[in-house]
Parts: structure tokens; C-alpha cells; sequence
């Protein structure tokens, strides 16, 4: 998926700290230890921790964290410098750098496949000590998010921005006027789309073909309904025979007859429309489209349309009217006979900070990482739209989008299986082969293809 906050798709939780506490916890933790170099590490910047993260718009809350950091005597001794990376190259030149003595101390990923090649290469520091050190790092986050950084027996990320679910948004009115209820099972979906269609709705659901991964949404969690979480994490274990199954044959089936209804507008309709140009967001505003897949970013992304001033908070324009007059959210609807919990959930698990193996100063990366788990941090995310995957996010939450991250809080925190994006699951060297057979499928409809392009994929544990 790309946009920042699916970073790259364009989305638990923790005991956080109070404020004052977590910042005297800190300083406190700081104070009397002795700063010492590993000796393995010896070759680095002395003086000083580099933290790398992904260039975009919510920097701002990692400069904050840099800065508290800075701020305690630890700081004071070893120096957090943030250094960024514009999104659209973050990855490359993250597989550039990593081995290398221009690696970052600490640095933002997506977990998963995100960071295998470099734990497959040694590159990477197990936390697992940390958090025996400090409990607060592991018993701060939902269990489910943190194990999204797991390899093996071995933790190796901190969730570090907010989680990010995909959602099925609707339009209120649409829906009302064409007397159309939401969804809460696929056969509903499509007799939503068929009533739509009958009622002059050209493009039922927005699909922002043209940039490929929005179409992989559907693919996530038609799998998951019909074929259960265990049907992708076999093929990510190497077992490639379960892209020819009959679960499998399934759910490309469920796909067709999505896409032959006219869900999505006319055939290969779809391939000139972009959400990376805000094109379906203007669709749902618009009240061209009644529904959208898309990550729960796409709330901010519909919010901002049209506003007039740049940077206005709350926004102004038209999309702001309509999230909040019109704007609906659920879960994806539940496969009648499959295998999957209608409770599961597909997307961005997390985005975390990982930590070079061969770090020059531990103890500074670990009070760095110790922000993240306050109650202060918690609330900067929130404040730009971030939903932090802290235990006690919920009592944090306040303000007009209250209502919608609770609710997708809960949505998180109950959902027995949580589905991370495949181009961020398998390598990114397996994205493009990704994107391009789900795109080609939706197209051409050709089962054999899909199956053949995706059971090409090696195992990514």
C-alpha cells in the first residue's frame, strides 16, 4: 500500500505512561548510567545515535521524540539526530545504506517483510534484552502489533506511529437515498452494487486501480473470509501449492464476480484512476461512488478535500462537510461458508523502529525507545490523525474524530487475526510481482495467471 500513513500504501497498544512520569522514568534511567561504546561498534559516529525515518508530514512527532530525548541526561551525553528520506525513496535507499557505515542507528519500517533481508544478514539487534531490561517496552504495546516485528523468538521493532486497519468507507447518503443497507456479507455486497447500478450509480465502489496496491485490499480479505488467516501465512512459510487450492480458486472467484458486476465501474475503468492523486477520495466525496476499500488513513485523506487553506486544522472544504455529515466506516463484510472470523483484519499492522545490530551505544537507542511508550507521545500521534497502539489509547482519545478511533481501537485490539499487507509481508523485492498480478487479475480475469505469478514467490521466513 503507499501514502505515508500506509506508508507506502497510500494503519496494539500499551500501558503508556503519564507525561511527567514517563519524562522523569526517563531522565531517572539516564542519570546514573555510565555511557559506554560497544566495543564491536567502536568504528561509529561517537557521541551521537542517528535515527532514520520515512520524509513526510508526520515528522513533526519525531522530532518531538528526538528532542524529549535530547532533553534527558543520557541526551545530554549521546545525541539523537533525526535524519529523513523522502517517502517515494525511502526503500531504496534504506537497502542502500544498511550495510554500510552510513546505517542508521535506528530507523522506520513496516515490520515483516520489511526487515527480513536485513535480520537474514545479521543486521539487525534482537530486543528482546532491552525489554527484560525494561518491561515497559514490551507490556506497553498490544501483543498483536508488537508480534508483527517478530522473527523466530526475537522482537525487533517498537511501534512508533499509529496502527493502521483497512476499512470499508461508505457514503450515508447515497446508501439512504438508494435504499441500500451497509454490508455485512459479501452476497449483500453485491446486491448493494446491482441496486446502485439500477439507481444510475456508475461506479459503485472507488478503486484507485492506476496505482495498483489499493486493488491488492480486496484480494487481503476476500482470502481471509474465505480461506482463513492460514492460507497466507502457509504461502509466506513457502507453500506455494495453496495458490492452486480450492480456497484459493474461491476467493479469485468471489473476485471475478465482484468485478464482472460492475462494482467498480466499467472493464479496466478502474486502471485510470488514482488514489495517489486523490482521485477516488474526490469520487467518495463527490458522491460519485458509494463505497471504497482503503486504509484507515483515507478518513484525513476525504477530511482534506477541497479545503481552502493549506494546513488547516480542522479542514474547511467540502471533505470535511462530508466526513462529517456522510461518511460511514465497517468492517468487510463476512463470507457466507468461509473459513475466515469476520473479525480479522487486513493492512498495516504497525510502522516501528528497528536497531542496527552493531550500535555504538545501546542503553542511548533504549531511552530513546522508552519515549515512545509515554502517555506524551501517544497524544502527538493522536493529534495528527495517528492511532498509537498503546494499552491506554483509548483514554487518550478525545476530540471531534473521537467516535471513529475509538471505535477502530476496539476493532484492532478484538480482531483474532490481523493480516499484514503482502507487499509489505514478503520482501520488497517481491512487490512489483505482487502488484502486478492482482492488477493483471482484476483485468483479465485469468485464474491460472494469478496462480502461477504468486506461487513464484519464495518463502519469506
Amino acid at each position: 500500500m503507499a501514502s505515508s500513513q500506509r506508508l507506502r500504501r497510500g494503519a496494539v497498544a500499551t500501558v503508556a505512561l503519564a507525561a511527567t512520569a514517563a519524562a522523569a522514568a526517563i531522565g531517572a534511567g539516564a542519570s546514573g548510567a555510565k555511557v559506554t561504546a560497544s566495543a564491536a561498534a567502536s568504528s561509529r559516529p561517537a557521541g551521537q545515535i542517528q535515527i532514520l525515518v520515512y520524509g513526510d508530514a508526520q515528522n513533526s512527532v519525531e522530532k518531538w521524540a528526538v528532542q524529549q530525548y535530547n532533553k534527558t541526561a543520557m541526551g545530554k551525553q549521546v545525541k539523537a539526530v533525526l535524519n529523513t528520506i523522502p517517502g517515494a525513496n525511502y526503500q531504496t535507499k534504506l537497502q542502500t545504506i544498511m550495510s554500510t557505515s552510513s546505517a542508521p542507528d535506528v530507523f522506520f519500517n513496516w515490520g515483516g517483510g520489511s526487515i527480513l533481508q536485513f535480520q537474514k544478514a545479521g543486521l539487525l539487534l534482537p530486543l528482546n534484552s532491552m525489554m527484560k531490561s525494561d518491561p515497559s517496552l514490551k507490556s506497553s504495546f498490544l501483543p498483536s502489533i508488537l508480534n508483527a516485528a517478530k522473527i523466530g523468538g526475537n522482537y525487533y521493532g517498537i511501534p512508533m506511529r499509529g496502527t493502521q486497519p483497512v476499512l470499508l468507507f461508505y457514503n450515508k447518503s447515497l446508501l439512504a437515498k438508494d435504499k441500500v443497507p451497509v454490508p455485512k456479507t459479501f452476497p449483500q455486497l453485491l446486491s448493494d452494487v446491482k441496486a446502485l447500478s439500477k439507481a444510475g450509480v456508475r461506479v459503485p465502489i472507488a478503486l484507485g486501480g492506476g496505482d495498483q496496491w489499493p486493488t491488492l485490499m480486496w484480494y487481503e480479505y476476500l482470502y481471509d473470509r474465505v480461506a482463513g488467516p492460514s492460507l497466507v501465512t502457509d504461502a509466506l512459510g513457502g507453500k506455494s501449492s495453496v495458490w492452486g487450492s480450492a480456497a484459493s480458486k474461491k476467493a479469485l472467484a468471489d473476485i471475478k464476480t465482484l468485478v464482472k458486476s460492475g462494482g467498480f465501474g466499467p472493464s479496466k475503468s478502474w486502471d485510470s484512476v488514482k488514489f495517489t492523486q486523490n482521485q477516488t477520495a474526490q469520487m467518495m466525496v463527490g458522491g460519485v461512488s458509494a463505497f471504497e476499500l482503503m486504509g484507515s488513513w483515507d478518513y484525513s485523506t476525504m477530511d482534506s478535500q477541497g479545503s481552502t487553506a493549506k494546513g488547516t486544522a480542522p479542514a474547511n472544504g467540502p471533505g470535511a462537510a462530508f466526513v462529517k455529515g456522510n461518511l460511514g466506516w465497517t468492517a468487510f463484510p463476512s463470507v457466507p461458508g468461509g473459513k475466515g472470523n469476520g473479525n480479522d483484519l487486513a493492512g498495516n499492522t504497525e510502522n516501528y523502529y528497528s536497531v542496527l545490530k552493531n550500535t555504538r551505544y545501546p542503553q542511548a537507542v533504549a531511552d530513546f525507545l522508552k519515549i515512545e511508550t509515554s502517555a506524551a507521545f501517544a497524544k502527538n500521534e493522536l493529534a495528527i490523525g495517528n492511532l498509537t497502539t498503546t494499552k491506554n489509547t483509548p483514554s487518550l482519545i478525545s476530540g471531534p474524530t473521537s467516535s471513529y478511533l475509538k471505535w477502530q481501537y476496539q476493532l484492532v485490539n478484538k480482531a483474532p487475526a490481523f493480516q499484514l499487507s503482502w507487499d509489505q509481508a514478503w520482501p520488497q523485492t517481491d512487490s512489483t510481482t505482487i502488484h502486478n498480478a492482482v492488477a493483471n487479475y482484476f483485468d483479465d480475469l485469468n485464474s491460472s495467471q494469478f496462480i502461477h505469478a504468486m506461487s513464484g514467490l519464495k518463502a519469506a521466513g
